[in-house]
């Protein structure tokens, strides 16, 4: 595998924002529009397995993305429990139900397998990498010194006479 720089590139990330756009389109639904309280659950579970994958990759450390990891994980099992709510108010078709029901026990499972590889992996993430600075990038890093301020020629005062 090679290294990775942006979660957008990861594999369990593209697939959660596939499915995140299938929830959108089901909660689009007039009867499950209606279900308020179900439709933002489903939506914000969905949404929430995306946001950690990337909350978790930004951090750059493989302990923090492992435990925002697990969270999407969590989200991933709260989305497919939400699912079956909405097979049983018939807002979805058991044909819809099985497919998203599918993606989620897909992407749970390549959300685990990942946390796998990242535990057994020698790479902590690169904020525990010491990367030298290069000269050219060390004025860049020093603060700004004020610069003295020029002392302004002193005007005459009028003498004064005090009769």
């Amino acid at each position: 595998m090679g290294t990775i720089k942006d979660f957008e590139e990861l594999k369990i990330w593209q697939l959660s924002r596939e499915f995140c756009k299938d929830v959108f389109k089901i909660t689009g639904y007039e009867q499950f529009s209606k279900d308020f309280r179900l439709k933002e659950q489903i939506r914000a579970s969905s949404g929430s397995i995306m946001d950690n994958i990337a909350e978790g990759f930004e951090r750059n450390g493989n302990k923090e993305f492992i435990q925002f990891l697990y969270i999407a994980k969590g989200s991933c099992g709260e989305s497919r429990s939400q699912l079956y709510r909405a097979s049983d108010f018939k807002y979805i078709t058991d044909e819809e139900l099985n497919d998203l029901k599918q993606k989620t026990i897909q992407l749970s499972l390549a959300i685990g397998n990942f946390i796998k590889y990242l535990k057994q992996s020698e790479l902590t993430g690169t904020k525990y990498k010491k990367t030298p600075i290069e000269p050219r990038n060390l004025e860049t890093l020093k603060p700004e010194t004020p610069k003295p301020e020029t002392p302004k020629p002193e005007t005459p005062k009028p003498e004064t006479s005090n009769p």
